[in-house]
């Protein structure tokens, strides 16, 4: 099993408000409509539903997220039953003050060992993404 792991960043937000947005995650849906431009064009082509996201990139097509796992108020475990490999993404949330949480992201994917070089920056690149998309989407 491989793990790639985003870059903390972190939100004004407190934590169990983090959580509580990853109850229906059609708010952020609602999120990307609001931000500039220019922030619309780097997320790509992003879709929520209430327990699911969908990303869609050239490379790879179509790669649904669904919610397996919520454990109040530290993490969310996303599952992807379309993946060819077993994959999930965990976004960690971690109280840095009353009002700040820290959000993390972590893939865990499995992927035969001679594939790692050429997936592995790509999967690199996701994490940081995701977790980047969740700081922007949750500003407001």
């Amino acid at each position: 099993m491989s793990r790639y792991e985003s870059k903390p960043v972190t939100v004004d937000k407190p934590v169990d408000e983090m959580f509580n947005r990853f109850s229906d995650l059609t708010y952020f849906e609602k999120q990307i409509e609001h931000l500039p431009e220019d922030k619309r064009a780097q997320l790509g082509e992003v879709h929520f539903a209430s327990d699911s996201i969908s990303i869609v990139t050239p490379q790879v097509g179509e790669l649904k997220f669904e919610v397996i796992e919520r454990s109040c108020p530290d993490k969310i475990v996303f599952g992807s039953p379309s993946s060819p490999v077993p994959l999930t993404m965990t976004v960690n949330f971690k109280a840095v003050t009353e009002a700040s949480t820290e959000v993390a992201t972590v893939i865990d994917v499995e992927i035969p060992a001679m594939l790692r070089p050429f997936v592995g920056p790509k999967l690199q690149q996701a994490a940081d993404k995701f977790g980047e998309m969740i700081s922007n989407l949750s500003r407001s």
